[in-house]
This record gives structure tokens, sequence and C-alpha cells, in this order.
């Protein structure tokens, strides 16, 4: 069974150093991005030279059917996944609690939480760990040291 791995946020930084790695290891990878497809696909061309297929989709995480459509596609063009690494994340102009807004929390914590959870459960659906499938969670809560954790799908 080849190894699939779906990347959220791999577009730069840490998920597409992420990406790198999994290409280097013989992953095939799906990266997504939101905005910048130019940064995506010169990471998609750094997966592909390690001999592996490599695709980007473009998905808002703070969308459900976005996330529904990606993991299709995902099922589509590269097969049933094993890893699922939940990388996206968003963080706003930094300020103080007493100014935050309901709408400036609600807008970090439906992608960074609800999207992640989302992702989880469509990756659950379609991996065990019966057949090698893992997820890794990026905790965004502190946005200067992120906490990779292993949870048991």
């Amino acid at each position: 069974m080849n190894k699939i791995m779906v990347i959220t946020g791999g577009s730069r930084g840490i998920g597409a150093a992420t990406a790198f790695f999994a290409a280097r290891d013989s992953y095939d990878v799906c990266i997504t991005y939101r905005i910048n497809q130019e940064a995506a696909d010169r990471v998609v061309d750094e997966i592909k030279s390690h001999g592996v297929k490599g695709i980007a989709v473009k998905a808002d995480l703070s969308i459900e059917t976005d996330i529904l459509r990606l993991f299709n596609t995902v099922d589509q063009q590269l097969g049933p996944i094993t890893a699922l690494v939940n990388n996206a994340g968003i963080l706003e102009q930094q300020m103080w609690l007493d100014e935050m807004t309901s709408d400036r929390l609600n807008r970090i914590f439906t992608v960074n939480i609800t999207g992640s959870f989302l992702c989880a459960r469509e990756a659950v659906k379609r991996m065990s760990t019966r057949y090698g499938g893992r997820w890794y969670g990026f905790n965004m809560l502190n946005p200067y040291h992120r906490i990779m954790e292993e949870m048991i799908c």
C-alpha cells in the first residue's frame, strides 16, 4: 500500500518542510493552501523531484465543503491516506485581550480548531491504525512554540 500524507497549510513554513521530509520518505503528498498557489506549486515541484506524487488543493479550512472536496480530491488523485498533518492555522495581528472581538475569535477558532477536527474526522473515515494510519496535530495555542502530538485514530 502506498504511503499518502495530507498536510494542511503545506505551502510554506513548517508545512512545506514536513512535505519535503515526507516526500524523501517515499510518501505521496497532498498539501493545502488558501491564497498563494505559486508557493504551493513550488512545494509540489519539490515533492515530485523525489519521485513521488504531489498535489496542491486550494481549501479554506473554515468551510466544511472545502474540507470534503479536499479529501475527495485526495481519494481520486492519490488514493487512501495513511497520514494527516493538521498544520494550517491562522493568527491575526496581536492585540490586547480587552480589544478582541468575538468575530476575530470565531475566525481563529473556526480554522484552528473546528477545521482541524473536521480534517481529522474525514481522515478517520478513510484510515485506521490497523493499516498504519496516523494523525499529527500541531498545538496552535502558542504561536511561538508549536508542539507536535501524535494522536491515535
